[in-house]
C-alpha cells in the first residue's frame, strides 16, 4: 500500500465548489436591524441574520462560501509553504502504527492505523490461540462520507457483541449500532439522537444509552434497550429535569455496576444499579447538593469516592455497598491538601494509584493498602512533564499502566510493578525524523498584574539565545478547570525548527495549580484569564524569549474567547491571533436557552438574566467589545455543524470586525462545511488544517519555506 500522496490530499481539501478568481476582496455582510432583548437592557445585533439553525439558508451559506473563497485566495500566495508544512507534519506521523494492547477477559484489545488510511481499525486477539479479529474498520464505515467518527465502543460482558456510536455530521448527535462479533454482522437495532456514552448490563442483552434533546442537545433521558427489540420500545429508566446538568452512563471498572453520571459545573450525583439486576431501580450513591462534586469507582464491596466536599482540592473517601445513599456514611481515606490537587485514582486489589497536581505538574503516587506510609511517586527527570493513567481494566494485578510525555518526549506507555518497583517501557510513539536531543523544554513563572505567579511551559531548539529576536507562538485555554498540560505536540516542531519559541500559558481558569486556580478564572473573576495571558506575553518579551513584534497567539473554543478578548484588550501586542471555533458572542448565547449547552454553562460564565453577570459578561464579550481600532492579523475557523460553539458566533464576530477594524491586516474566516467542533474527522485532514494555520503565521513573517 502506498504512503498517502500529499499533493492530491491537499488539493482535495482546499477545493471549494464556489471558488472564484475574483474573490480577492473580503466580503462585507449586510446589516439588518435586530434587537436582542434581556431583563437588563436591549442591544442591537445587525448580524443576527447569520444564525440559521437549519444550516440550509442559501443567503447564509453563500456568505460563508464567499468568506471561504476570500480566505483560499489569500492563502494562494503561500500555498507552496503550506504544502511543505503539511508534508512535514504528516511526515511525523508513523502511518502504520498500533496502540499497546490491553487485556480484558479472553482477549487483548488494540487499535491499528494502516499506511495511507485516515481512520483507525479496532481489533482484538484471542489469548487462547492468538487469532486476530477486526471488530471495526472505521475506514470502511467512513467510505463515501464527508465526515465520520466512531466516538465510543463497548464490548458486552460475554464478549460476543460490540456496541458503538457513530456521528456522520460532526454535530455529536450519535446513532447506536450493534455488531455480533461471532458473525461480524450488524444487528438491526439502531437508536438515534444519542450522546456518546454506552453501558452494558451483566446479561449482555441489555444496553443503556443517553438520549439528547434534538434542539438544545442536552442529555435528558437514560434509555434501556434490549437487543433485538425495536428502538421505540427502549425503556425510559431515568429523566433529568434540571437543564444545568450533563448526563452520561458507564460501568464501574469491575463491571459490577451500571452508573448514571450526572454533573453540572458545581454539583454532581451518581445513580448506580447492580449490573446483574437490570430490572432493579437506580439508587443514588449520595444525593446531589449544590457546591458538592464527586465521582466514584467500585472495588471489593466498597465505593471509593473522589470529592470536593469540604475539600477544594479534593480528597478520597470510601463507603461500603450497604451504606450508600448518604454522605454521612463516607469514611476518609486520603486527606485534603492545600497544595496538592487530587486529579483522579485507579483502584487495585492491593494498591491505590492517585493522580495528583502540584506546582502545575501531574504526577502519580502509589499507595499500598496495607502500608499507606510506604506510598511513593513515579519519578521523572524532566522539568515539565505529564503523567497520567493509561488503560487499567483489571483490578487484580500489581501492574499499573501509565503514560508519560513532555514537550520533548513523545507519548510513552509504561507499566510499573507496584510491588517490586520494576518499570517497563511498553511503547513510545514513533515520530519519524524527530530527534529529542535537538530541543529543550523549560518551566518559567510570569508575574500577573495582581502579583500572582503564572506557570509557563516553554519549548525551543537547543542553542536558542534569549536576545529578544525570536518569534513566539503562545497557546492557552483557561476555562472549565481544564488543564493544558505540557504534552508532546509533533506538529509544533514545524514552528520550533523555524526559530519559534512555543509557550503554553497555564493561566487562571484552568486547574493546573489546584481548584483555586479555576475559581479565580470564572464567573466574576473571568477577566483574570485574559490579563494572565497578556501578562505572560509581556513577561516573555521582557525576558528576551520573544521579539515584541513577532508574537502569535492561538486558542480554540473557550480559548477562542480568550483570543477574542485579547484582541480587544491588547491588539498592539500581537502580530496575529488564531481563534479556532471561538466562543465570542457570550451574552447573546447565554441569554438563549434554546442554544445547545447554554443552561449547562451558567455556573461557568454566569446567567446574564442577573444584572451583575450581564454587565460583567458584556464588558468582555469579544463580539460586543469590537471597536474602531487597529487589530492584529486574524485567522478564525469554525465548523458549520458545530454543536459546542455555533458557527454563527464567529461568523458574526468576523462580520463586525470587518466594518470596525481600522488596520489593513488580513482577517481570514474559514468554515468547514462538513464538520463540527473538532474539525475534519480524518487524521491527515486535521494536519492539513494545522498546516494552513502555520502557513498563515509564517507568511506574515515573510518566510517562504
Amino acid at each position: 500500500m502506498k504512503v498517502v500522496t500529499y499533493s492530491v490530499l491537499f488539493a482535495a481539501l482546499l477545493s471549494s465548489p464556489l471558488m472564484a478568481a475574483s474573490a480577492m476582496t473580503p466580503p462585507v455582510a449586510v446589516q439588518q436591524p435586530y434587537t436582542v432583548t434581556s431583563p437588563n437592557g436591549d442591544r442591537q445585533d445587525p448580524y443576527y441574520w447569520l444564525r440559521d439553525d437549519t444550516r440550509s439558508s442559501a443567503t447564509v451559506l453563500d456568505y460563508l462560501h464567499r468568506e471561504n473563497d476570500y480566505a483560499d485566495n489569500y492563502a494562494k500566495a503561500y500555498q507552496p509553504l503550506t504544502e511543505t508544512l503539511a508534508a512535514e507534519i504528516i511526515g511525523r506521523i508513523k502511518q502504520d502504527d498500533s496502540s499497546v494492547p490491553y487485556t480484558k477477559g479472553d482477549y487483548s484489545y488494540y487499535t491499528r492505523y494502516e499506511t495511507g488510511k485516515e481512520y483507525p481499525i479496532y481489533l482484538r486477539k484471542a489469548l487462547k490461540d492468538g487469532t486476530e479479529q477486526v471488530m471495526l474498520d472505521v475506514n470502511t464505515l467512513a467510505e463515501g462520507k464527508d465526515y465520520y467518527a466512531v466516538s465510543n465502543w463497548q464490548v458486552s460482558p460475554d464478549q460476543n457483541f460490540l456496541a458503538y456510536v457513530e456521528d456522520t455530521s460532526g454535530r455529536r448527535q450519535y446513532t447506536l449500532k450493534i455488531r455480533d462479533l461471532r458473525t461480524g454482522k450488524e444487528l438491526s437495532d439502531e437508536l438515534t439522537g444519542l450522546s456518546a456514552s454506552i453501558a452494558w448490563a451483566a446479561d449482555s442483552q441489555t444496553l443503556y444509552v443517553v438520549k439528547n434533546d434534538p434542539v438544545t442537545l442536552l442529555s435528558t433521558q437514560v434509555l434501556q434497550h434490549k437487543l433485538g427489540q425495536d428502538a421505540d420500545k427502549a425503556k425510559l429508566v431515568y429523566e433529568e429535569k434540571d437543564n444545568s446538568f450533563y448526563m452520561g452512563v458507564g460501568n464501574t471498572t469491575d463491571d459490577k455496576y451500571v452508573v448514571i453520571y450526572l454533573g453540572s459545573t458545581v454539583s454532581s450525583e451518581l445513580l448506580v444499579q447492580d449490573a446483574a439486576k437490570p430490572g432493579s431501580k437506580f439508587a443514588a450513591l449520595a444525593p446531589r447538593e449544590r457546591d458538592v462534586k464527586y465521582e466514584a469507582d467500585h472495588i471489593n464491596g466498597r465505593w471509593l469516592i473522589r470529592t470536593d466536599w469540604q475539600a477544594p482540592n479534593y480528597r478520597i473517601m470510601s463507603v461500603e455497598d450497604a451504606k450508600i445513599g448518604s454522605r454521612t456514611n463516607w469514611q476518609p481515606l486520603i486527606a485534603h491538601s492545600d497544595s496538592v490537587f487530587i486529579q483522579g485514582f485507579e483502584a487495585f486489589d492491593n494498591y491505590l494509584a492517585i493522580s495528583e497536581r502540584s506546582d502545575g505538574l501531574r504526577r502519580i503516587r502509589v499507595m499500598p493498602w496495607q502500608a499507606p506510609d510506604k506510598a511513593f511517586y513515579v519519578a521523572s527527570d524532566e522539568a515539565a512533564y505529564v503523567t497520567g493513567f493509561d488503560v487499567n481494566p483489571q483490578q487484580n494485578t500489581d501492574w499499573l499502566r501509565y503514560s508519560y510525555t513532555s514537550l520533548t518526549t513523545p507519548r510513552s506507555v509504561y507499566q510499573l510493578n507496584m510491588k517490586t518497583g520494576e518499570k517497563q517501557l511498553l511503547k513510545q510513539t514513533e515520530v519519524p525524523g524527530f530527534d529529542k536531543a535537538l530541543y529543550q523544554t523549560e518551566r518559567v513563572w510570569a508575574t500577573a498584574k495582581d502579583g500572582t505567579k503564572v506557570p509557563v511551559s516553554l519549548l525551543y531548539k537547543k542553542g536558542f539565545k534569549r536576545d529578544g529576536s525570536a518569534p513566539l507562538y503562545q497557546y492557552a485555554y483557561g476555562s472549565y478547570g481544564a488543564s493544558m498540560d505540557p504534552s508532546f505536540r509533533s506538529s509544533v516542531f514545524s514552528l520550533v525548527d523555524r526559530g519559534f519559541v512555543f509557550a503554553i500559558a497555564h493561566i487562571r481558569g484552568g486547574q493546573e495549580m489546584g481548584r483555586h486556580w479555576y475559581e479565580d478564572g470564572k464567573l466574576l473573576q473571568k477577566k483574570n484569564t485574559f490579563t494572565d495571558y497578556i501578562d505572560v506575553t509581556d513577561y516573555l518579551v521582557a525576558q528576551g524569549y520573544a521579539a515584541k513584534d513577532k508574537v502569535f497567539g492561538m486558542g480554540g473554543s473557550a480559548g477562542g474567547l480568550l483570543m477574542g478578548a485579547v484582541a480587544n484588550m491588547a491588539p498592539e501586542k500581537y502580530k496575529a491571533l488564531v481563534a479556532h471555533v471561538p466562543f465570542v458572542d457570550v451574552v447573546t448565547t447565554m441569554l438563549d436557552e434554546s442554544i445547545p449547552l447554554t443552561t449547562n454553562e451558567f455556573d461557568e460564565w454566569g446567567n446574564p438574566k442577573q444584572k451583575a453577570y450581564y454587565d460583567y459578561m458584556l464588558s468582555y464579550s469579544p463580539y460586543d467589545q469590537v471597536s474602531k481600532q487597529a487589530y492584529p492579523a486574524l485567522l478564525v475557523t469554525t465548523g458549520l455543524h458545530d454543536s459546542q460553539v455555533q458557527y454563527f458566533e464567529p461568523a458574526k464576530w468576523v462580520a463586525k470586525l470587518r466594518t470596525h477594524k481600522t488596520d489593513t491586516n488580513p482577517l481570514l474566516f474559514k468554515t468547514t462545511m462538513e464538520a463540527g467542533h473538532g474539525g475534519k474527522s480524518g487524521r491527515f485532514a486535521r494536519q492539513v488544517q494545522t498546516a494552513e494555520e502555520y502557513g498563515f503565521i509564517l507568511n506574515l513573517l515573510g518566510m517562504t519555506k
